[in-house]
Protein backbone atom coordinates (compact mmCIF):
# COMPACT_ATOMS: atom_id res chain seq x y z
CA UNK A 1 0.00 0.00 0.00
CA UNK A 2 1.43 3.47 -1.36
CA UNK A 3 0.85 6.36 0.90
CA UNK A 4 -1.08 9.35 -1.10
CA UNK A 5 1.44 11.46 -2.98
CA UNK A 6 0.92 15.36 -1.03
CA UNK A 7 2.30 18.54 -2.71
CA UNK A 8 4.48 19.10 0.05
CA UNK A 9 7.94 18.94 -1.71
CA UNK A 10 9.63 22.35 -2.75
CA UNK A 11 8.73 23.74 -6.11
CA UNK A 12 11.87 26.86 -4.90
CA UNK A 13 14.69 26.91 -2.76
CA UNK A 14 16.37 30.04 -1.90
CA UNK A 15 19.60 30.06 0.28
CA UNK A 16 19.27 33.54 1.35
CA UNK A 17 22.71 35.47 0.88
CA UNK A 18 23.95 37.17 3.21
CA UNK A 19 21.94 35.72 5.27
CA UNK A 20 19.09 37.42 7.26
CA UNK A 21 19.95 38.28 10.78
CA UNK A 22 17.48 39.19 13.62
CA UNK A 23 18.84 40.84 16.32
CA UNK A 24 17.43 39.89 19.67
CA UNK A 25 14.44 42.62 19.84
CA UNK A 26 13.21 41.60 16.52
CA UNK A 27 13.62 37.91 17.04
CA UNK A 28 11.64 37.96 20.01
CA UNK A 29 8.91 39.44 18.59
CA UNK A 30 8.82 37.32 15.62
CA UNK A 31 9.40 34.34 17.75
CA UNK A 32 6.12 35.77 20.42
CA UNK A 33 4.23 36.77 17.19
CA UNK A 34 4.64 33.29 15.06
CA UNK A 35 3.69 31.16 18.26
CA UNK A 36 0.54 33.63 18.80
CA UNK A 37 -0.34 32.47 14.82
CA UNK A 38 -0.19 29.05 15.52
CA UNK A 39 -1.73 26.91 13.33
CA UNK A 40 -3.28 24.82 16.22
CA UNK A 41 -4.95 27.55 17.59
CA UNK A 42 -6.34 29.53 14.46
CA UNK A 43 -3.23 30.84 12.71
CA UNK A 44 -1.32 29.95 9.84
CA UNK A 45 2.45 28.94 11.15
CA UNK A 46 3.86 25.79 12.73
CA UNK A 47 6.78 26.52 14.16
CA UNK A 48 10.07 24.49 15.95
CA UNK A 49 13.57 26.09 16.93
CA UNK A 50 14.99 26.29 13.28
CA UNK A 51 11.85 25.17 11.39
CA UNK A 52 9.41 27.61 10.37
CA UNK A 53 6.20 26.49 8.17
CA UNK A 54 3.77 28.45 6.66
CA UNK A 55 -0.17 26.82 5.91
CA UNK A 56 -2.97 28.55 4.13
CA UNK A 57 -4.91 27.83 6.66
CA UNK A 58 -5.60 26.80 10.31
CA UNK A 59 -5.64 23.19 11.40
CA UNK A 60 -9.10 21.72 12.47
CA UNK A 61 -10.00 21.85 16.30
CA UNK A 62 -7.82 19.89 18.37
CA UNK A 63 -5.60 18.29 14.99
CA UNK A 64 -1.67 17.27 15.16
CA UNK A 65 -1.80 16.94 11.60
CA UNK A 66 -2.54 19.35 9.01
CA UNK A 67 -5.59 17.57 7.42
CA UNK A 68 -7.45 20.40 4.96
CA UNK A 69 -4.72 23.07 5.33
CA UNK A 70 -2.21 23.24 2.68
CA UNK A 71 1.69 23.79 3.54
CA UNK A 72 3.05 26.70 1.85
CA UNK A 73 6.43 27.27 2.68
CA UNK A 74 9.11 26.65 4.98
CA UNK A 75 11.39 29.58 6.29
CA UNK A 76 14.75 27.59 7.95
CA UNK A 77 16.86 29.76 10.43
CA UNK A 78 19.49 29.43 13.24
CA UNK A 79 18.79 30.32 17.26
CA UNK A 80 21.54 32.06 19.04
CA UNK A 81 23.72 32.88 15.58
CA UNK A 82 25.72 35.18 15.23
CA UNK A 83 24.95 35.48 18.94
CA UNK A 84 23.15 34.72 21.72
CA UNK A 85 19.09 35.71 21.35
CA UNK A 86 19.98 36.93 17.42
CA UNK A 87 18.16 33.98 14.75
CA UNK A 88 19.83 33.86 11.14
CA UNK A 89 17.34 33.09 8.72
CA UNK A 90 19.42 31.35 5.53
CA UNK A 91 17.02 29.41 3.40
CA UNK A 92 13.44 29.68 2.37
CA UNK A 93 11.39 27.17 0.48
CA UNK A 94 7.77 27.07 -1.62
CA UNK A 95 5.61 24.34 -2.11
CA UNK A 96 4.09 23.98 -5.17
CA UNK A 97 0.97 24.93 -3.91
CA UNK A 98 2.42 28.08 -2.25
CA UNK A 99 4.15 29.27 -6.09
CA UNK A 100 0.07 28.51 -7.51
CA UNK A 101 -1.04 30.96 -4.53
CA UNK A 102 1.34 33.48 -5.19
CA UNK A 103 3.92 32.94 -2.65
CA UNK A 104 7.50 34.05 -3.30
CA UNK A 105 11.11 33.10 -1.18
CA UNK A 106 9.98 37.17 -0.08
CA UNK A 107 6.44 37.72 0.73
CA UNK A 108 7.02 34.13 2.99
CA UNK A 109 9.74 35.82 4.87
CA UNK A 110 7.49 39.15 4.89
CA UNK A 111 4.63 37.42 6.26
CA UNK A 112 6.90 35.59 9.43
CA UNK A 113 8.71 39.50 9.74
CA UNK A 114 5.63 41.60 10.03
CA UNK A 115 5.38 40.29 13.58
CA UNK A 116 8.80 43.12 14.14
CA UNK A 117 8.08 45.33 11.22
CA UNK A 118 10.33 44.22 9.25
CA UNK A 119 10.60 42.78 5.74
CA UNK A 120 13.45 40.64 4.03
CA UNK A 121 14.81 43.78 2.23
CA UNK A 122 14.75 45.45 5.04
CA UNK A 123 16.75 43.23 7.41
CA UNK A 124 20.07 43.44 8.42
CA UNK A 125 22.54 40.96 6.41
CA UNK A 126 25.24 38.76 7.68
CA UNK A 127 28.94 39.89 6.92
CA UNK A 128 31.13 37.71 5.20
CA UNK A 129 34.39 36.81 6.87
CA UNK A 130 37.68 36.89 4.11
CA UNK A 131 38.37 33.88 2.67
CA UNK A 132 41.41 31.90 4.15
CA UNK A 133 44.43 31.80 2.11
CA UNK A 134 44.70 28.99 -0.25
CA UNK A 135 46.79 25.78 1.65
CA UNK A 136 50.25 25.47 -1.13
CA UNK A 137 52.11 22.29 -0.81
CA UNK A 138 55.11 23.22 -2.54
CA UNK A 139 55.35 26.20 0.66
CA UNK A 140 55.06 23.90 2.87
CA UNK A 141 58.22 21.43 1.94
CA UNK A 142 59.92 24.39 1.78
CA UNK A 143 59.79 25.35 5.02
CA UNK A 144 62.91 24.31 6.90
CA UNK A 145 61.95 21.71 9.87
CA UNK A 146 62.32 23.01 13.67
CA UNK A 147 65.11 21.34 15.27
CA UNK A 148 65.50 20.92 18.83
CA UNK A 149 67.83 22.21 21.06
CA UNK A 150 69.42 18.66 21.46
CA UNK A 151 69.69 18.36 17.85
CA UNK A 152 71.09 21.41 17.18
CA UNK A 153 73.78 21.55 19.65
CA UNK A 154 75.48 18.23 18.04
Amino acid sequence: MTEPSRRDEFATTEVIRPAAVLMEAAAREIIKGLARDDVREGGHWLTSPGVWQRYDRPWADGAKEPGEAVHLGTIRSIYDSPQRYFVTIFRASITPDGLEQGWSVETLCDDAMQHAGLTLAECPRAGFAAAPLPFRIEAAQAAPEPQSEAHAAQ
